[in-house]
């Protein structure tokens, strides 16, 4: 089975699967062929090297014993002078023959021409034998080579006279045949032991080749099932391995995965209802303007300004959507540049500072050092007016919020600190997330859409900040905003 996982934007995760794997292309085989040749082919070749080892060893050690002989006979007829007195002729071939029916090998003697003197087989006497060995002894060099075609070793040892002259070679034929059947024998018992060994690893890898690939199986169905959108399904592995590891992985990006959907739902069913709200206003007002003959103008006035505020709230929330939705891409999301933190804090208090004295909240801010930081400045901008802005509308009439600037060689800190309704534990979890809101009853009195805190928490995360709330329910809350001097893209 082949998978294939694209990750899109909004997270959608899309994992597709192709079932038309052939037997031979599965990995399954693959792994049983790699480790059966691992296996196999060492073995094939260990048994050639041995074959030919044996061989080698029994050339060599018959080479050496049949020329051994021949350098014997040839000291022997050496110093009873059987080439060079006609005299011992008789007596010459009667010990030859002796000797051959002793050693089972035929020899033949040659004088210093070639022609054959002795033939214990009788059958080249008087004839002129020429062979390799032969001609390399009446050479002075004595000579031994195992022919397998013959089946035979022939070793040539050279005669000399008094004078150290070469007055003949003696060569001897010695069969090879039971050696030659000897390693035949040895040759077809490794054989069938190779063989034997070899259908015992074919077992033995594809029984583990099972074992190895029996997780994988377990895994491949269970991201089967998560592809079809069973994503409760998870991974059960024991031990711990690299199969434990990936099922780990898998099962941490499946709760990821249901996050994602939970929050996809929740968050279509927020902007659902966010908008079906103003729409429902909407729709009413018009329909009591519709519905009433001879309505004052005055009453036409009111209706129509109540329709431009619903149209107006809707407005706001489907830009707040679509800031989200930029920030979303990351790629694309922010315009970094030198960014003066102290001038532009001031700036949107600035803004904010008529928002704050319609409720006679004092507008405090402090600064302990000048910072400079990379940063888009416009998104972070609305990022840090949203906070002060929520404290402004969150803390009663003759209240007090505070922002503070300050910072190390690394990080700049800003701390917007309010007297507010404050914030519980259980709920701190919560503000970043997209159209909560804390008090539920001030919804129409403060005219937040909800998604303020959630697009300052991803603009912070954009900046590899952090963000962090210090609060308690009627106490005032306080936000410290996290973000690094130089901005380092992830």
């Amino acid at each position: 089975m082949n998978l294939s996982i694209y990750i899109q934007s909004g997270g959608l995760v899309i994992i597709s699967s192709d079932s038309g794997v052939k037997w031979y292309q599965s990995l399954k085989w693959l792994l049983f062929i790699i480790y059966f040749f691992i296996g196999f082919i060492p073995l094939v070749l260990f048994s050639f090297i041995m074959s030919d080892t044996l061989k080698s060893y029994f050339a060599d050690t018959n080479e050496r014993e049949i020329l051994y002989q021949a350098n014997k006979i040839a000291g022997t007829i050496q110093k009873s002078e059987y080439l060079t007195d006609p005299e011992k002729k008789d007596s010459f071939e009667y010990e030859m023959d002796e000797k051959s029916n002793e050693e089972n090998f035929r020899i033949i003697v040659v004088n210093s021409a070639g022609v054959v003197v002795v033939d214990t087989n009788k059958t080249a006497t008087g004839k002129v034998y020429i062979v390799r060995e032969v001609l390399m002894a009446l050479d002075g060099k004595d000579e031994a080579n195992l022919r397998w075609d013959e089946r035979a070793v022939y070793a040539a040892a050279y005669i000399e006279n008094g004078n150290s002259e070469k007055i003949g070679a003696v060569l001897i034929v010695s069969p090879f045949d039971d050696v030659y059947d000897l390693i035949d024998v040895i040759n077809h018992k490794w054989m069938m032991l190779t063989i034997g060994i070899s259908i015992i690893i074919a077992f033995i890898v594809f029984f583990v080749s099972q074992l190895i690939l029996a997780p994988l199986k377990n895994i491949l169905e269970t991201i089967k099932k998560i592809s079809e959108g069973q994503l409760h399904q998870r991974i059960e592995i024991s031990g711990k391995n690299e199969y434990t590891e990936i099922a780990d992985a898998i099962n941490n990006m499946t709760e990821q995965l249901e996050q994602v959907e939970s929050s996809r739902q929740e968050f279509v069913s927020n902007v659902s209802h966010e908008l079906k709200t103003p729409l429902s206003s909407i729709k009413v007002l018009c329909e009591s303007i519709l519905l009433q003959e001879d309505m004052p103008t005055e009453m036409y006035r009111e209706f129509l300004q109540d329709i431009n505020s619903e149209v107006d709230r809707m407005t706001n929330i489907v830009n707040d959507l679509l800031s989200l939705v930029k920030l979303d891409h990351r790629e694309d999301a922010l315009n970094i540049q030198e960014t003066d933190i102290n001038k532009m804090i001031q700036d949107v208090m600035k803004r904010l500072y008529p928002l704050a004295e319609k409720k006679n909240i004092e507008l405090l801010y402090e600064s302990n050092k000048d910072m400079t930081i990379e940063a888009d400045e416009m998104k972070l901008s609305l990022a840090i007016s949203n906070l002060i802005e929520n404290g402004i509308k969150y803390t009663p009439d003759n209240g007090m919020v505070k922002v503070t600037i300050d910072g190390d060689h690394q990080n700049v800190f800003i701390t917007v600190q309010d007297t507010g309704i404050g914030i519980s534990e259980e709920e701190q979890s919560k503000v970043f997330k997209r159209f909560y809101r804390v008090d539920k009853t001030r919804d129409r009195e403060t005219g937040g859409t909800g998604l303020g805190l959630a697009i300052t928490h991803a603009t912070v995360m954009l900046h590899n900040g952090s963000i962090k709330i210090v609060s308690s329910e009627g106490n005032g809350a306080t936000f410290i905003v996290r973000l690094p001097i130089k901005h380092i893209e992830d």
